[in-house]
């Protein structure tokens, strides 16, 4: 019981005495009991067995017309080799059920050849894994894209991290890029994404880093055949119309920073795939990987942009910030962007985000902030202050108390969101994990908090 907090057997050192029969956690008899339970339940809800049914094909030649509306979990590129982990239960299985299923218990151990993973170890090389995953994947989004139902999209579960790898002829992209590809070449076009909360904070993975939070879930259709051909000047100047107002909807919809850079490939793609193709100059046609460059410039600009909104002591933090993070550096330095953004470094001192002597300065940290501000006597409010008060508070006294603080900041609590995601891009960009979590966290956090600040207003006006 309990064996598999991750996709593998952990092997630790350490040895707890329990008693093995009868533990509440980890003994045969409560796991017995809770496998039980669970067959008592299922075999008393009869309708759900007359409504569903689970059947063993390849996805890639399976006949699917007899139920067209389609919904997938594909395979997560070279993330888990799942073939390799059902050996672990597959052996025993094997040995009590084969009377009862036996084509599917007929080999000795589970079949691995056609799993649909770019495992290099199974074929020679990380090249000749992409090139299978690519293959097989195009060949299963095919049969979908022709059996699917024309007046139900197709929605595919995905959620990996987007990676690079190199080798004797380049760097290549794998994950996204991979996936992506083989979509489009199936004949889908990408008509949105549903980002949705599917993993749980406290899942092994996620736990102290920054995994994933969301799956994103394309929403794909049969491309027309009528699709148009574009250049990539046209392609371009869709996307930078296009995605900025997307990318707002997807923060103010509490997409986690962590979340967003796949997020925002969905309303970039779903612009890539309404063409038949993409043309460079030359007329060599655009590659999913280079649409994918082109979506992730237009989302840093955009988050660049929101500095604008920002007061000078921000927009002179967030420089100072990507130049340095909250390590010292150079006094005239600081003093020389100060007069750019028109501010002073005394004053950035005096409004408590900056610490200043010996000719060095640095940002404050969170937790060296004084607990004892208060948004509505502060004479020099900043975007700044407010999001790392409220990282601060959310970090040392949980959620209720940071939407006590959301409540009485007022107005420009909002703002603080999108500087947030901002920093977060910083820091993820540099490789700077330990700075980019508190930042991710608080947006995560955002709408449980804004929740709970209406319901502090709430109960304020009933007591007036």
């Amino acid at each position: 019981m309990n064996l598999f907090s991750r996709q593998a057997v952990a092997m630790t050192w350490d040895f707890p005495e329990t008693a093995m029969l009868e533990a509440v956690v980890g003994g045969f008899t409560p796991a017995v009991n809770f496998i039980a339970t669970c067959l008592k339940k299922l075999v008393g809800s009869t309708r759900t067995f007359a409504l569903a049914s689970a059947r063993q094909k390849d996805a890639c030649a399976v006949d699917i017309r007899a139920s067209r509306i389609l919904s997938t979990d594909p395979p997560y590129y070279d993330n888990i080799a799942y073939a390799d982990l059902s050996d672990f239960f597959y052996v025993w299985l094997r040995r009590s059920l084969r009377p009862l299923f036996p084509e599917l218990f007929s080999t000795l151990a589970v079949p691995k050849v056609e799993e649909l993973v770019a495992t290099p170890y199974r074929h020679g090389s990380a090249y000749d894994a992409d090139d299978f995953f690519l293959r097989g994947m195009t060949d299963a989004m095919r049969t979908m894209a022709n059996q699917a139902h024309v007046a139900f999209p197709v929605t595919i579960y995905y959620a990996f991290k987007q990676a690079e790898m190199k080798g004797d002829t380049g760097t290549i992209s794998t994950g996204w890029e991979s996936f992506l590809d083989a979509v489009i070449s199936a004949g889908f076009g990408i008509s949105g994404t549903w980002p949705m909360r599917t993993e749980l904070r406290s899942r092994m993975v996620g736990m102290h880093t920054n995994a994933l939070a969301s799956s994103v879930i394309l929403v794909c259709r049969s491309r027309p055949p009528e699709s148009p051909v574009a250049s990539r000047r046209q392609f371009v100047d869709a996307i930078k119309n296009e995605l900025p107002s997307t990318l707002i909807d997807l923060q103010k919809a509490g997409i986690a920073p962590v979340d967003m850079a796949q997020a925002a490939i969905g309303p970039g793609m779903a612009v890539f795939t309404r063409y038949s193709r993409v043309n460079h100059s030359s007329g060599k046609r655009m590659t999913v990987g280079e649409a994918l460059a082109v979506i992730n410039e237009v989302l840093d600009e955009t988050l660049e942009e929101q500095e604008g909104e920002f007061d000078g002591d921000t927009r002179w933090a967030v420089v100072w910030f990507k130049q340095h993070h909250f390590d010292e550096g150079d006094f005239d330095m600081a003093n020389t962007l100060a007069t750019a953004k028109n501010v002073g470094v005394e004053g950035l001192v005096e409004a408590g985000i900056l610490r200043s002597g010996g000719g060095r300065v640095r940002l404050l940290r969170p937790e060296e902030l004084s607990e004892e501000w208060d948004p509505a006597t502060d004479r020099r409010l900043t975007v700044w202050k407010t999001t790392h008060h409220l990282v601060r508070v959310l970090d040392g006294q949980g959620e209720k108390a940071a939407a006590q603080l959301f409540h009485r900041i007022g107005g420009q609590a909002e703002t603080a969101r999108a500087l947030a995601h901002l920093l977060y891009a910083v820091c993820d960009r540099q490789k700077r994990p330990a700075d980019a979590r508190p930042y991710n966290a608080l947006v995560r956090s955002w709408p449980e908090i804004a929740r709970l600040a209406r319901e502090e207003q709430g109960g304020r006006r009933t007591l007036l």
